[in-house]
């Protein structure tokens, strides 16, 4: 993305931009892809922070039981930020997906098993070639339950990323603060521009939390 060499020390809340009282931008009613309300569609809500928000809102997206994504900014200081001021580290907030889901169709265990599988979350504040503080790891939970099951998946593929030489994950867990939605351009972004930038990569190492089996079904 541009403006992708950025600083890697979080500001504190003194030091952030003031922001502002309102969204300076509009944001699109409908899900460009899904056709559902970007802003309040039913069902539980979700928010993973995995680097650059274009090619993980898409892969959360594709995931079924997933019927609503919308790229933002969140963990940070500054009220309804732009694009380019979350991109000056001066927010401290990170690139984030709105991922809402129907939990009967996939659970949040399932989608952090997407979350952990789909990004590195050992490379602080960076992923890839895109530095700064925006594109760190995040998972913004909004329950006990989310929380729970965050730090139990994230124990659960530590000794996996050992096993495969990576470090230690450094993946910020923290209860969901404000969501604020980005810009018209950024949502949905590679369903508009198929060949647009996309750095999400893995690590290859599958994360033990997932789906599970179907009742009565033999064990592999």
């Amino acid at each position: 993305m541009l403006f992708s060499r950025q600083k890697t020390q979080m500001i504190s809340a003194e030091d952030a931009l003031p922001g502002r009282a309102a969204r300076p931008f509009n944001v699109p009613e409908r899900h460009y892809v899904l056709g559902t309300l970007l802003d309040g569609e039913p069902g539980e809500t979700a928010y993973f922070g995995m680097g650059c928000f274009w090619g993980a809102e898409r892969r959360f997206w594709e995931t079924p039981g997933v019927v609503s994504t919308a790229a933002g900014y969140q963990g940070g200081f500054t009220p309804n930020p732009t694009y380019e001021e979350v991109c000056s580290s001066r927010t401290g907030h990170a690139e984030v997906v709105k991922v809402v889901f129907d939990p009967a169709v996939v659970s949040y265990r399932d989608l952090l098993k997407v979350f952990w599988e789909a990004h590195d979350p050992t490379q602080g504040m960076k992923q890839g070639g895109d530095v700064g503080t925006q594109y760190r790891s995040a998972l913004f939970v909004t329950s006990d339950e989310q929380k729970q099951a965050a730090l139990e998946s994230r124990d659960a593929f530590q000794p996996v990323l050992n096993s495969g030489g990576y470090g230690e994950i450094t993946t910020e867990i923290a209860d969901a603060g404000e969501f604020y939605y980005a810009e018209d351009y950024h949502q949905q972004y590679l369903a508009k521009n198929v060949n647009g930038y996309c750095g999400l990569g893995g690590t290859g190492m599958s994360c033990p939390v997932g789906v599970a089996k179907a009742p009565g079904a033999s064990a592999e």
